[in-house]
């Protein structure tokens, strides 16, 4: 039997074809293996390259990962012309891309790898800050029509609107209705102190 041959390596550089048969191996892997089952020999083995190549391109599973779960998540943020209307979509989005893709479980493995590794930690601490910049588009929105105080700081609110999300995700409890969701958000716009204290 004639063994298929592994794929040429072009030394730092990534060669787009091999990187992308290790992102196709790498999802299928854990697709059908779940985060406990999936290793880097066997994302080697079906991609047909060389574990040095893997480790060159990608330093952990983390970061692997994260390449895996960027290529499936496409969320379009929405301008409705009313902040919260903004927000809602844009969470509604998320759960239902999480929900109906492989990108949920993806990202809670992601998340599941961080808790015992340093370097997985920190490739997901600049995840979430890189997220953390782009969730503040919503804000800055709402704030240039005046949807939002002047004082709101952007990247705090996307702290609280992440945190919102990665616990939804991590608790399994993503089946929210938009009427859920818009009841969230009605008590991030409007806090939880009683207007009429002092």
């Amino acid at each position: 039997m004639t063994k298929e041959p592994r794929r040429k390596s072009i030394g730092a550089a990534r060669n787009p074809a091999s990187a992308e048969a290790i992102l196709n191996a790498a999802e299928q892997v854990l697709i059908e293996k779940g985060y406990k089952g999936f290793t880097i020999d066997e994302v080697a083995r079906r991609a047909k390259a060389g574990k040095p190549t893997i480790y060159k391109w990608w330093p952990n599973k983390a970061v692997l990962l994260l390449d895996v779960y960027m290529r499936q998540k496409s969320i379009i943020f929405q301008n409705t012309g009313k902040f919260e209307d903004d927000l809602v979509a844009f969470i509604d989005a998320i759960f239902t891309n999480w929900r109906e893709t492989p990108t949920g479980p993806i990202f809670r493995s992601i998340i599941a790898e961080a808790q015992s590794d340093e370097a997985s930690r920190e490739a997901v601490s600049k995840f979430a800050t890189d997220r953390q910049a782009e969730t503040s588009f919503l804000i800055l929105q709402g704030l240039k029509r005046g949807d939002v105080r002047d004082s709101v700081d952007p990247i705090r609110v996307a702290r609280w609107i992440g945190a919102y999300l990665w616990y939804q995700l991590l608790t399994g409890n993503l089946d929210h209705t938009t009427a859920d969701i818009r009841d969230d958000v009605e008590i991030l716009l409007m806090g939880l102190a009683n207007g009429t204290q002092s």
